[in-house]
């Protein structure tokens, strides 16, 4: 029973927008987990969030539940299954995670809190995002960083590739594990979309392979449940790899079996079990990853270098 009183304790339960604007009104930085009423709030991070809150203290570190279905405000979060987590301060947005990614939601949680203080010790200015499903704009796509900008868009554009978990993984409950890896290995995510795929979206996409004996095979897979699509950035200072390459390299061979034998350490190797069961998808060179962005992002804004979607 004591442990039931402090989840509740932790996390406040904003069901109104009154309770919402005194949400937005709290010092310090405020963690808020949107849900939706027919999965609930993601629990297992309660931990996570008790463990948050021991180390940072009581006053500048809140956490909340909102339910998309209560708040006008979250509306645009309506009807999706991946937990979201929001991060505000002085009434403005200021951080998005997707996914129960603890050790993303650790990391956010203490860079965001250390931003606040500096904002509220010395007057430094605030960072401000811009969350695509909370604007006036309609679209899809979830974006990590604020996308307000279109310079910022086209620059991001430069060096992103597409990333595809496929349903294989995703049924199979390894989504959260291979998005922890990613980010593990350096990769940022610009974008993060749940969907399932259509038959013809993929005789498209796949059409290069048409003529082979494992097309209709693969067809039928990609369109048998929901994959994750994913749009990955990944910084290289030193311009010695381009991200389609180190996505590859990540990935590694293309037959599960290969990979175990050749690379391990591979997500194929980890997670994939036999073709076309592979766990994940990547382009083969940047001619594909423009053609394959462009079919399944055609919103997205991409630089000239790159693509231009419509």
């Amino acid at each position: 029973m004591g442990s039931k009183k402090k989840e509740i304790a932790l996390q406040v339960n904003i069901s109104t927008q009154e309770l919402w604007e005194e949400m937005l009104s709290s010092k310090g930085l405020t963690v808020v987990d949107v849900y939706q009423g027919w999965c609930g709030p993601c629990k297992p991070m309660v931990s996570l969030f008790q463990k948050m809150r021991i180390e940072a203290g009581l006053d500048l570190l809140h956490f909340a539940l909102a339910e998309a279905d209560c708040l006008d405000v979250l509306e645009k979060y309506r009807g999706k299954c991946e937990p979201t987590f929001l991060f505000y301060a002085g009434g403005e947005l200021v951080a998005v995670v997707r996914g129960a990614n603890a050790p993303l939601l650790q990391k956010t949680i203490r860079e965001q809190l250390e931003a606040e203080k500096k904002v509220l010790a010395e007057g430094c200015e605030r960072k401000v995002i811009r969350d695509e499903p909370l604007s006036d704009e309609d679209g899809c796509l979830s974006h990590d960083k604020d996308i307000g900008d279109d310079e910022d868009v086209a620059s991001s554009g430069k060096t992103c590739t597409l990333a595809i978990i496929k349903p294989d993984a995703v049924v199979h409950g390894k989504t959260d594990e291979i998005i922890m890896k990613i980010h593990e290995a350096g990769f940022d995510i610009l974008a993060n979309e749940e969907r399932t795929m259509t038959e013809a979206e993929m005789r498209l996409f796949y059409q290069h392979k048409a003529g082979e004996e494992a097309f209709e095979k693969l067809v039928h897979h990609m369109c048998s449940g929901p994959s994750h699509l994913l749009i990955l950035t990944r910084p290289d200072p030193e311009g010695t790899e381009d991200v389609i390459t180190a996505w590859r390299t990540l990935m590694g061979p293309c037959d599960p079996d290969v990979a175990r034998r050749e690379q391990p350490d591979s997500l194929r190797a980890q997670f994939g079990t036999e073709m076309p069961f592979n766990a994940v998808h990547g382009s083969q060179d940047r001619e594909d990853d423009s053609r394959e962005l462009a079919l399944l992002f055609p919103t997205f804004k991409f630089s000239d270098e790159l693509l231009e979607a419509s």
